[in-house]
């Protein structure tokens, strides 16, 4: 990847309690995609909690709750987004137990922090994708067999529309291109 290549719409979420240590690679992200900084754990969580984070680079060693708390955190909460460990501490066998997707040891460049991010953006983009064909094929087809009285109060078809837009969104943004989820769309899901 060239630096003049971009992720801007990538959404990271830099995680240190150096602050020196974040500022780094916020930095080191800067005009490569959107970011945020937290110097704790807890604020952290509340970033995520408030806002669409795509890429949580996380430190692991951190005073209160740690990396791998706020990680497990991140777990039980179902965050949809990537972790990626940025630390200090050398993986040992424990990390096959910690439900991160990437683990860069510290030092790391700025061409490898950027690829990170943007192998994790992919690898979301794609998830999200499966899931968006998903909600999107379960909306046509009910457009396609349910008059609109039928559907327009439906509890359940609303929610599925509204993740099936919310997802389009998100996926579009995150892969820079709606040709995928164009073609999707072509497909005849009603009845002949």
């Amino acid at each position: 990847m060239t630096d003049s290549e971009s992720s801007a719409d990538v959404r990271a979420l830099v995680v240190d309690d150096e602050k020196e240590v974040a500022d780094a690679y916020a930095l080191r992200l800067r005009g490569f995609c959107s970011f945020e900084t937290a110097y704790d754990g807890r604020d952290a969580l509340a970033v995520v909690e408030d806002e669409t984070i795509d890429v949580v680079l996380l430190d692991r060693r951190m005073p209160g709750l740690s990396g791998d708390e706020v990680l497990a955190e991140l777990d039980d909460r179902d965050y949809r987004g990537r972790v990626i460990m940025v630390t200090a501490i050398d993986p040992e066998l424990d990390v096959l137990e910690l439900p991160f997707d990437d683990y860069l040891c510290k030092p790391v460049d700025q061409e490898d922090l950027r690829d990170a991010v943007d192998q994790q953006r992919r690898v979301l983009a794609y998830d999200l994708l499966g899931e968006y064909f998903s909600a999107q094929s379960k909306r046509e087809v009910i457009e396609a067999e349910l008059p609109p009285e039928t559907r327009t109060n439906h509890e359940g078809y609303q929610s599925v529309s509204t993740r099936a837009d919310t997802l389009r969104e998100r996926v579009g943004r995150l892969l820079n291109d709606t040709s995928a989820l164009d073609a999707f769309e072509s497909i005849d899901r009603g009845k002949l």
